[in-house]
Protein backbone atom coordinates (compact mmCIF):
# COMPACT_ATOMS: atom_id res chain seq x y z
CA UNK A 1 0.00 0.00 0.00
CA UNK A 2 1.55 3.14 -0.94
CA UNK A 3 1.15 5.83 1.78
CA UNK A 4 0.27 9.53 0.62
CA UNK A 5 2.35 12.18 1.95
CA UNK A 6 1.29 14.82 4.35
CA UNK A 7 1.10 18.73 3.37
CA UNK A 8 3.97 20.30 5.18
CA UNK A 9 2.24 22.93 8.02
CA UNK A 10 2.23 26.57 5.42
CA UNK A 11 4.93 27.91 7.92
CA UNK A 12 7.28 25.49 6.80
CA UNK A 13 6.36 25.55 3.03
CA UNK A 14 9.25 27.43 0.94
CA UNK A 15 8.85 30.85 -0.35
CA UNK A 16 10.81 32.93 -2.77
CA UNK A 17 11.74 36.52 -2.39
CA UNK A 18 12.63 37.51 -5.81
CA UNK A 19 15.23 35.37 -6.93
CA UNK A 20 16.13 33.87 -3.81
CA UNK A 21 14.26 30.54 -2.43
CA UNK A 22 13.59 30.15 1.46
CA UNK A 23 13.42 26.63 2.80
CA UNK A 24 10.19 28.08 5.39
CA UNK A 25 8.44 30.60 6.47
CA UNK A 26 10.53 31.73 9.99
CA UNK A 27 12.57 34.84 9.37
CA UNK A 28 15.25 35.67 12.50
CA UNK A 29 14.53 39.77 12.68
CA UNK A 30 17.57 42.03 12.99
CA UNK A 31 18.55 42.32 16.59
CA UNK A 32 21.25 45.06 17.69
CA UNK A 33 24.12 43.52 19.84
CA UNK A 34 25.71 46.82 20.63
CA UNK A 35 29.13 44.79 20.49
CA UNK A 36 30.98 46.33 17.72
CA UNK A 37 34.46 48.02 17.10
CA UNK A 38 33.93 51.37 15.07
CA UNK A 39 31.36 49.26 13.07
CA UNK A 40 33.19 45.97 12.44
CA UNK A 41 32.02 42.70 14.22
CA UNK A 42 33.35 40.91 16.77
CA UNK A 43 33.83 37.69 18.38
CA UNK A 44 30.27 37.97 20.47
CA UNK A 45 28.77 38.75 16.29
CA UNK A 46 30.60 35.38 15.51
CA UNK A 47 29.18 33.08 18.23
CA UNK A 48 25.56 34.78 17.72
CA UNK A 49 25.69 34.61 14.23
CA UNK A 50 27.04 30.76 14.17
CA UNK A 51 24.45 29.93 16.36
CA UNK A 52 21.82 31.41 14.75
CA UNK A 53 22.87 29.74 11.27
CA UNK A 54 21.70 26.47 12.80
CA UNK A 55 18.42 27.42 14.43
CA UNK A 56 16.81 26.37 11.64
CA UNK A 57 15.10 29.30 10.44
CA UNK A 58 14.51 30.16 6.97
CA UNK A 59 16.43 33.66 6.85
CA UNK A 60 18.70 34.91 9.23
CA UNK A 61 19.05 38.93 9.14
CA UNK A 62 22.14 40.71 10.53
CA UNK A 63 21.14 43.40 13.01
CA UNK A 64 20.83 47.52 12.08
CA UNK A 65 24.65 47.97 10.47
CA UNK A 66 25.28 51.66 9.82
CA UNK A 67 26.07 53.17 6.20
CA UNK A 68 28.15 55.69 7.36
CA UNK A 69 30.01 56.15 11.14
CA UNK A 70 27.37 58.97 12.76
CA UNK A 71 24.58 56.83 11.56
CA UNK A 72 25.29 54.51 14.18
CA UNK A 73 23.05 54.10 17.05
CA UNK A 74 25.72 53.37 19.58
CA UNK A 75 29.30 53.64 19.88
CA UNK A 76 28.66 49.62 19.80
CA UNK A 77 26.56 49.34 16.80
CA UNK A 78 27.45 47.48 13.55
CA UNK A 79 28.44 49.63 10.17
CA UNK A 80 29.60 48.57 6.71
CA UNK A 81 31.23 52.12 5.92
CA UNK A 82 34.67 50.91 5.85
CA UNK A 83 37.04 48.35 4.20
CA UNK A 84 37.93 47.08 7.98
CA UNK A 85 34.12 46.89 8.26
CA UNK A 86 33.76 44.84 5.39
CA UNK A 87 36.56 42.25 6.56
CA UNK A 88 35.35 41.63 10.26
CA UNK A 89 31.97 40.71 8.41
CA UNK A 90 32.60 38.85 6.02
CA UNK A 91 35.16 36.33 8.77
CA UNK A 92 31.87 36.10 10.86
CA UNK A 93 29.62 35.64 8.38
CA UNK A 94 32.13 32.67 6.45
CA UNK A 95 31.99 30.62 9.62
CA UNK A 96 28.44 31.24 10.24
CA UNK A 97 27.54 29.92 6.55
CA UNK A 98 30.11 27.08 7.57
CA UNK A 99 27.81 25.28 10.28
CA UNK A 100 24.58 26.40 8.76
CA UNK A 101 21.73 24.53 8.05
CA UNK A 102 21.16 23.49 5.14
CA UNK A 103 18.83 26.15 2.55
CA UNK A 104 19.48 28.83 5.10
CA UNK A 105 19.76 32.13 4.00
CA UNK A 106 21.27 35.04 5.36
CA UNK A 107 20.12 39.06 5.39
CA UNK A 108 21.57 41.99 6.35
CA UNK A 109 19.44 45.48 7.35
CA UNK A 110 21.04 48.50 5.98
CA UNK A 111 20.20 51.73 8.54
CA UNK A 112 21.12 54.89 9.00
CA UNK A 113 20.01 56.44 12.89
CA UNK A 114 19.41 60.17 11.97
CA UNK A 115 18.34 61.96 15.06
CA UNK A 116 18.13 58.92 17.03
CA UNK A 117 21.74 58.62 16.77
CA UNK A 118 24.90 59.28 19.72
CA UNK A 119 23.06 57.24 21.45
CA UNK A 120 24.33 55.44 25.33
CA UNK A 121 23.78 50.98 25.00
CA UNK A 122 20.67 50.16 26.08
CA UNK A 123 21.97 48.65 29.77
CA UNK A 124 23.78 51.89 30.12
CA UNK A 125 20.54 53.35 30.08
CA UNK A 126 19.96 54.82 26.28
CA UNK A 127 19.09 58.30 25.20
CA UNK A 128 21.79 60.89 24.41
CA UNK A 129 25.29 60.40 24.85
CA UNK A 130 26.46 62.64 27.64
CA UNK A 131 29.59 64.77 26.88
CA UNK A 132 32.01 62.87 28.88
CA UNK A 133 31.01 59.76 26.17
CA UNK A 134 31.97 61.25 22.91
CA UNK A 135 28.65 62.55 21.14
CA UNK A 136 28.86 62.91 18.04
CA UNK A 137 25.89 65.64 16.10
CA UNK A 138 22.81 64.17 15.15
CA UNK A 139 21.17 64.95 11.52
CA UNK A 140 17.28 64.29 10.17
CA UNK A 141 15.04 65.85 7.83
CA UNK A 142 14.60 68.40 9.77
CA UNK A 143 16.01 70.38 12.88
CA UNK A 144 14.08 68.14 15.68
CA UNK A 145 14.74 66.48 18.51
CA UNK A 146 13.35 62.66 19.15
CA UNK A 147 11.80 63.99 22.68
CA UNK A 148 12.47 65.80 25.52
CA UNK A 149 16.03 65.08 27.01
CA UNK A 150 17.23 64.24 23.39
CA UNK A 151 19.37 66.59 21.41
CA UNK A 152 18.20 68.76 18.74
CA UNK A 153 19.80 67.04 14.77
CA UNK A 154 20.41 69.19 12.35
CA UNK A 155 18.23 69.21 8.93
CA UNK A 156 20.18 68.02 6.45
CA UNK A 157 21.47 69.41 3.09
CA UNK A 158 20.09 68.49 -0.64
CA UNK A 159 24.23 67.06 -0.76
CA UNK A 160 24.26 65.47 2.08
CA UNK A 161 20.95 63.80 1.55
CA UNK A 162 22.72 62.89 -1.71
CA UNK A 163 25.94 61.71 0.12
CA UNK A 164 23.69 59.64 2.42
CA UNK A 165 21.81 57.82 -0.60
CA UNK A 166 24.86 56.97 -2.00
CA UNK A 167 26.35 55.55 1.21
CA UNK A 168 23.28 53.04 1.26
CA UNK A 169 23.91 51.89 -2.19
CA UNK A 170 28.02 51.64 -1.18
CA UNK A 171 26.82 49.30 1.93
CA UNK A 172 24.52 47.37 -0.55
CA UNK A 173 27.60 46.89 -3.00
CA UNK A 174 29.37 45.50 0.44
CA UNK A 175 26.77 43.34 1.53
CA UNK A 176 27.01 41.71 -1.68
CA UNK A 177 30.15 40.83 -1.37
CA UNK A 178 30.24 39.77 1.49
CA UNK A 179 27.52 37.03 0.44
CA UNK A 180 24.24 38.23 1.47
CA UNK A 181 21.70 36.55 -0.36
CA UNK A 182 18.76 39.58 0.84
CA UNK A 183 19.30 43.29 2.10
CA UNK A 184 16.60 44.80 3.90
CA UNK A 185 16.77 48.41 3.81
CA UNK A 186 15.46 50.16 7.68
CA UNK A 187 12.94 52.39 7.00
CA UNK A 188 11.05 52.14 10.47
CA UNK A 189 11.41 52.40 14.20
CA UNK A 190 12.11 56.12 13.79
CA UNK A 191 15.82 55.91 12.33
CA UNK A 192 16.34 58.10 9.25
CA UNK A 193 14.17 56.96 6.40
CA UNK A 194 11.10 56.78 9.25
CA UNK A 195 12.04 60.33 9.96
CA UNK A 196 11.72 61.26 6.34
CA UNK A 197 8.27 59.77 5.77
CA UNK A 198 6.77 60.82 8.83
CA UNK A 199 5.01 64.69 9.12
CA UNK A 200 6.09 64.49 13.14
CA UNK A 201 9.30 64.47 12.12
CA UNK A 202 9.81 66.07 9.02
CA UNK A 203 8.89 69.59 8.22
CA UNK A 204 10.80 70.07 4.87
CA UNK A 205 9.86 72.34 2.04
CA UNK A 206 11.78 70.84 -0.48
CA UNK A 207 11.54 67.63 -2.32
CA UNK A 208 11.99 65.30 0.03
CA UNK A 209 8.76 66.79 2.21
CA UNK A 210 5.42 68.50 2.32
CA UNK A 211 3.23 65.68 1.19
CA UNK A 212 2.97 61.73 1.24
CA UNK A 213 5.25 61.54 -2.67
CA UNK A 214 7.77 64.15 -1.17
CA UNK A 215 8.38 62.59 2.68
CA UNK A 216 8.58 59.06 0.77
CA UNK A 217 10.67 60.05 -2.35
CA UNK A 218 14.57 59.13 -0.57
CA UNK A 219 13.52 55.94 0.70
CA UNK A 220 12.16 54.92 -3.52
CA UNK A 221 15.01 56.47 -4.54
CA UNK A 222 17.47 54.03 -1.99
CA UNK A 223 15.69 51.28 -2.67
CA UNK A 224 15.40 51.80 -6.87
CA UNK A 225 19.06 52.72 -6.74
CA UNK A 226 20.60 49.32 -4.81
CA UNK A 227 18.31 47.39 -7.21
CA UNK A 228 20.10 48.85 -9.91
CA UNK A 229 23.21 48.36 -8.49
CA UNK A 230 22.84 44.55 -7.74
CA UNK A 231 22.20 41.39 -9.63
CA UNK A 232 18.86 40.16 -9.73
CA UNK A 233 20.52 37.38 -7.37
CA UNK A 234 20.35 39.67 -4.50
CA UNK A 235 16.50 40.13 -3.05
CA UNK A 236 16.15 43.89 -1.71
CA UNK A 237 13.09 44.33 0.47
CA UNK A 238 12.46 46.77 3.66
CA UNK A 239 11.03 47.06 6.99
CA UNK A 240 8.29 49.87 7.05
CA UNK A 241 6.03 51.51 9.22
CA UNK A 242 2.28 50.46 9.86
CA UNK A 243 2.28 53.26 12.88
CA UNK A 244 3.78 55.67 14.44
CA UNK A 245 1.28 55.68 17.27
CA UNK A 246 0.77 58.95 17.57
CA UNK A 247 -1.52 61.49 16.89
CA UNK A 248 -1.01 63.31 12.90
CA UNK A 249 1.81 60.46 12.29
CA UNK A 250 1.72 57.38 9.92
CA UNK A 251 -0.59 54.68 9.69
CA UNK A 252 -1.38 51.52 8.09
CA UNK A 253 -2.49 53.26 4.69
CA UNK A 254 0.63 55.07 4.72
CA UNK A 255 2.63 51.64 4.52
CA UNK A 256 0.38 50.22 2.08
CA UNK A 257 1.11 53.26 0.11
CA UNK A 258 4.53 52.87 0.37
CA UNK A 259 4.98 49.45 -0.33
CA UNK A 260 2.92 49.55 -3.07
CA UNK A 261 5.89 51.99 -4.52
CA UNK A 262 8.55 50.19 -3.06
CA UNK A 263 7.22 46.94 -4.91
CA UNK A 264 6.87 48.57 -8.19
CA UNK A 265 10.86 49.39 -7.90
CA UNK A 266 11.58 45.94 -7.16
CA UNK A 267 11.12 45.78 -3.76
CA UNK A 268 11.43 41.45 -3.05
CA UNK A 269 9.02 41.95 0.47
CA UNK A 270 8.28 44.29 3.07
CA UNK A 271 8.59 43.52 6.91
CA UNK A 272 5.77 45.52 8.78
CA UNK A 273 6.42 47.08 12.25
CA UNK A 274 5.43 49.94 14.32
CA UNK A 275 6.34 52.60 16.82
CA UNK A 276 9.71 54.09 17.22
CA UNK A 277 9.58 57.90 15.83
CA UNK A 278 8.01 59.70 19.22
CA UNK A 279 8.57 59.32 22.35
CA UNK A 280 4.99 60.69 23.20
CA UNK A 281 3.58 57.08 21.17
CA UNK A 282 0.91 55.46 22.97
CA UNK A 283 1.51 51.57 21.58
CA UNK A 284 -1.39 49.18 22.74
CA UNK A 285 1.10 46.41 22.48
CA UNK A 286 0.20 42.04 23.07
CA UNK A 287 0.64 38.74 21.36
CA UNK A 288 0.64 39.30 16.95
CA UNK A 289 -0.25 43.20 17.96
CA UNK A 290 1.53 44.09 14.62
CA UNK A 291 -0.19 41.49 12.93
CA UNK A 292 -3.31 43.94 11.50
CA UNK A 293 -0.89 46.15 10.44
CA UNK A 294 1.00 43.63 7.93
CA UNK A 295 -2.61 42.28 7.00
CA UNK A 296 -3.70 45.38 5.88
CA UNK A 297 -0.60 46.37 3.44
CA UNK A 298 -0.81 42.62 2.53
CA UNK A 299 -3.73 42.70 0.94
CA UNK A 300 -3.16 46.52 -0.32
CA UNK A 301 -0.08 46.22 -1.79
CA UNK A 302 -0.23 42.74 -3.42
CA UNK A 303 4.08 42.43 -2.12
CA UNK A 304 5.35 39.92 -0.13
CA UNK A 305 4.71 40.65 3.35
CA UNK A 306 6.10 39.47 6.87
CA UNK A 307 4.40 39.86 9.89
CA UNK A 308 6.48 40.70 13.32
CA UNK A 309 6.51 41.32 16.86
CA UNK A 310 5.17 39.30 19.96
CA UNK A 311 4.78 36.50 17.49
CA UNK A 312 5.70 33.61 20.19
CA UNK A 313 3.33 30.26 19.58
CA UNK A 314 4.04 28.38 16.65
CA UNK A 315 0.33 27.35 16.21
CA UNK A 316 -0.15 31.42 16.45
CA UNK A 317 2.89 31.63 13.35
CA UNK A 318 1.59 28.98 11.14
CA UNK A 319 -2.11 29.98 11.56
CA UNK A 320 -1.36 33.44 10.30
CA UNK A 321 0.68 32.12 7.01
CA UNK A 322 -2.14 29.24 6.85
CA UNK A 323 -4.88 32.27 7.05
CA UNK A 324 -2.92 34.53 4.22
CA UNK A 325 -2.65 37.51 6.74
CA UNK A 326 1.05 37.77 6.48
CA UNK A 327 3.49 35.37 3.85
CA UNK A 328 6.41 35.31 7.05
CA UNK A 329 7.02 36.13 10.38
CA UNK A 330 9.34 37.21 12.03
CA UNK A 331 10.77 36.74 15.25
CA UNK A 332 13.91 38.54 17.81
CA UNK A 333 13.79 38.29 21.55
CA UNK A 334 12.38 34.71 21.30
CA UNK A 335 15.58 33.61 19.69
CA UNK A 336 17.69 35.40 21.99
CA UNK A 337 15.40 33.61 24.69
CA UNK A 338 15.01 30.21 22.64
CA UNK A 339 17.56 29.49 19.70
CA UNK A 340 16.15 26.29 19.47
CA UNK A 341 12.47 27.37 18.82
CA UNK A 342 12.43 25.98 14.66
CA UNK A 343 13.25 23.31 16.10
CA UNK A 344 10.75 22.68 18.76
CA UNK A 345 8.11 24.62 16.33
CA UNK A 346 8.76 21.56 13.95
CA UNK A 347 7.85 19.30 16.47
CA UNK A 348 4.66 20.89 17.88
CA UNK A 349 3.47 21.19 14.18
CA UNK A 350 4.49 17.36 13.33
CA UNK A 351 7.70 18.28 10.95
CA UNK A 352 11.22 17.03 10.65
CA UNK A 353 13.56 19.88 10.24
CA UNK A 354 17.40 19.65 9.71
CA UNK A 355 19.68 19.72 12.91
CA UNK A 356 23.48 19.62 13.44
CA UNK A 357 24.12 15.60 13.46
CA UNK A 358 26.33 16.94 17.06
CA UNK A 359 23.21 18.13 18.44
CA UNK A 360 20.56 15.20 16.99
CA UNK A 361 20.76 12.74 20.00
CA UNK A 362 18.91 15.72 22.36
CA UNK A 363 15.74 14.82 19.29
CA UNK A 364 12.64 13.60 20.92
CA UNK A 365 12.53 10.38 19.32
CA UNK A 366 15.86 9.41 20.32
CA UNK A 367 16.19 11.26 24.14
CA UNK A 368 13.17 10.19 26.57
CA UNK A 369 14.02 13.45 28.66
CA UNK A 370 13.18 15.30 25.76
CA UNK A 371 9.73 15.94 26.99
CA UNK A 372 11.01 16.96 30.51
CA UNK A 373 13.57 19.43 29.06
CA UNK A 374 10.67 21.18 26.39
CA UNK A 375 8.81 24.47 28.45
CA UNK A 376 4.91 23.76 28.79
CA UNK A 377 2.86 24.49 25.37
CA UNK A 378 1.98 27.68 24.82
Amino acid sequence: MCLMELPLPNLFSEIALGGVMLPNRIAVAPMCQYSADDGSATDWHLQHLMQLAFSGAGLVTVEATAVERPGRITHGCLGLYTDSNERALKRVMDAARAVATPGIKFAIQLAHAGRKASQRVPWEGGGSLPEDQEPWPTVGPSALAHGPGWTAARALTLAEIERIRDSFVQAAIRSARIGFEVIELHFAHGYLLHQFQSPLSNQREDRYGGDADGRERLAVEILTAIRAALPESVAVGARISGSDWAEGGLDETDAARLAEKLGHEGAAFVCVTTGGLVSHQKINAGPGFQVPHASHVKRMAHVPTRAVGMIVDPLVANALVESGEADMVALARAFLDNPRWVWHAAEKLGVSVARPPQYARAAPEVWSGAKLARPAAG
